[in-house]
């Protein structure tokens, strides 16, 4: 084991740690616990959004991607950036003013019932496992490869990390990792681009013909067509990107996170800016890990370009940077885990056990409790997943969270907040449909269909590797069918123009869910 690795993981654990024991003294209610009593300001719960978005998927693998498949893998991550412009644009200000904590919330504002919370819940649940499980795989290989430790216990030390942080200090702790992440992970990464830079004395165009000489696709690097073969796929990729992180339970609950609109705007436009940075200079690092490292160096280290970010990191800078770019990696981990942890715990605790258990009558202390011991159970269910897992590809894992969103949530949230004639019929319609196709439609897609070593050794029934062209429609129409076939509505224009006042101004006689 290297002992500089092994100093910058402790250092991280312990930074992360403390700020979780001084925010459990914060969370003691639970508004605080679910969203940290809209205390953050915009530009804090800006760098929370991004610490909350960028995943290790996206800080190890679209270097990776770059430096391999060149042009199509900078496009990878132009959704990651547009689909902010989406919740910005559509859904943030709107799911502001009409929810508290979750969701379901936000629907039920307008179509209360069990039924309807019960569904919402369902989705961001699965949602949120979806995602974390990807995750704590990939945390448990990064421990091993950098500090020799199993796959087994790096993945319990993840788990059991991120448990704590949502237990004992709630949206406060999970806030401020997440914004300790953002901090670490650009300062890191900007220091990775300039030096990068400085190898080519900060001439871009000597770094370009360095690419092209370091790469086999010569001058075709910066030209598409290497990693998608062919344009539906990458239209249904990006398709999925764009709309279903405007249905990630994750990130929308962090709008709940500060007082007012302003605030909500201030938080997508400073996420926005990190998150745009943040993929130029992967653009960057991309560029480097072919220039300086090599394109067979690359591939015969690890064919999959997952390590490209690490490895450059040792060219360049040596065990030192490496360890710390390796840290960047495990913090990004942690903070996107606990984000998804606390999404799934509200959704749970607030939704089903005090608004449909409870019915709406629980204590502030059995809320609180109920919250606790539901983290408690979803880290241990998401950790004993991963770690069944080790030897199977759960990539496709991280597709699936982003169709399924699009697909299930998405439709949901925008035909309730602007259709004037949308049901809650048609709102449990369109989430049903949604998240059984997207799921169906993965599962007897590549990923696991395929010749060549899938889960299932068949043809895949659907060829799409990314399904949302399709599964996102039918959302849609499950929605518009729903709603068109259902009993006559019972919602006058009236009710739908004080829902609307309230939901595009926020003055309301009342706020449900609350």
């Amino acid at each position: 084991m290297n002992l500089t690795y092994f100093l910058f993981f402790i250092c991280i654990i312990v930074c992360t740690l403390i700020i979780t024991y001084w925010a459990a003294k914060r969370s003691n209610t639970t508004n605080r616990f679910y969203t940290a009593a809209g205390s953050l300001t915009g530009f804090q719960n800006g760098m929370a959004i991004a610490g909350d978005f960028i995943s290790a998927a996206s800080f190890l693998g679209i270097v990776g991607m770059i430096a391999i498949s060149g042009f199509d893998g900078f496009l990878y991550s132009i959704g990651f950036l547009v689909s902010y412009l989406v919740v910005l644009f559509i859904v943030a200000e709107p799911v502001h003013r009409l929810g508290k904590y979750s969701l379901g919330d936000v629907i039920c504002s307008r179509f209360p019932g069990n039924h309807m919370r019960l569904i919402m819940a369902i989705g961001a649940f699965i949602i949120s496992i979806l995602y974390m499980i990807p995750q704590l795989v990939a945390s448990g290989f990064l421990l091993r490869l950098l500090l020799d430790i199993d796959y087994s216990i790096s993945v319990l030390i993840i788990g059991g990390l991120m448990t704590i942080y949502v237990v004992l200090g709630g949206m406060v702790a999970t806030s401020w990792v997440q914004i300790v992440k953002t901090v670490v992970l650009m300062s890191g990464t900007f220091l990775l681009s300039l030096i990068v830079l400085s190898n080519f004395n900060w001439d871009v165009t000597a770094l370009v013909n360095r690419v092209k000489e370091g790469t086999p696709l010569g001058g075709d690097f910066f030209l598409p067509g290497h990693q998608f073969d062919n344009s539906m796929e990458f239209f249904s990729l990006q398709l999925a990107l764009v709309l279903g992180t405007a249905g990630l339970p994750h990130i929308l609950i962090r709008l709940f996170t500060v007082r007012n609109t302003f605030e909500v705007r201030r938080s997508l436009i400073s996420s926005t800016w990190i998150i745009g940075l943040f993929y130029l200079m992967t653009l960057v690092l991309g560029l480097g890990t072919v220039a300086l490292l090599g394109y067979e160096s690359l591939v015969a280290t690890d064919p999959t370009g997952n390590l490209a970010a690490p490895l450059l990191a040792r060219e360049v800078g040596g065990d030192f940077l490496l360890a710390f770019v390796s840290a960047i990696a495990f913090t990004t981990i942690v903070a996107v885990v606990a984000g998804l942890v606390i999404s799934a715990t509200t959704a749970f605790s607030h939704d089903i056990f005090h608004h449909i258990w409870k019915k709406g009558k629980s204590t502030e202390k059995e809320q609180l409790t109920a919250a606790r011991w539901t983290a408690l159970g979803i880290g241990l269910i998401s950790t004993l997943f991963a770690l069944q897992l080790e030897a199977i590809n759960v990539t496709f894992l991280v597709s699936l969270t982003f169709v399924v969103a699009a697909a299930s949530n998405f439709p949901v949230l925008l035909l309730t907040i602007y259709w004037k004639r949308f049901t809650k019929c048609g709102a449990i319609t369109g989430m049903i449909s949604g998240l059984v196709v997207a799921v169906l439609f993965v599962l007897l897609g590549p990923h696991i269909m395929n010749l060549d070593g899938g889960w299932i050794e068949r043809e895949a029934v659907i060829p799409l590797y990314n399904p949302g062209i399709i599964a996102i429609p039918i959302g849609f129409i499950g929605a518009f069918v729903g709603t068109v076939f259902s009993p006559k509505q019972k919602q006058t224009e009236a009710e739908f123009r004080q829902f609307d006042i309230q939901a595009q101004t926020g003055i309301s006689p009342r706020r449900e869910g609350s």
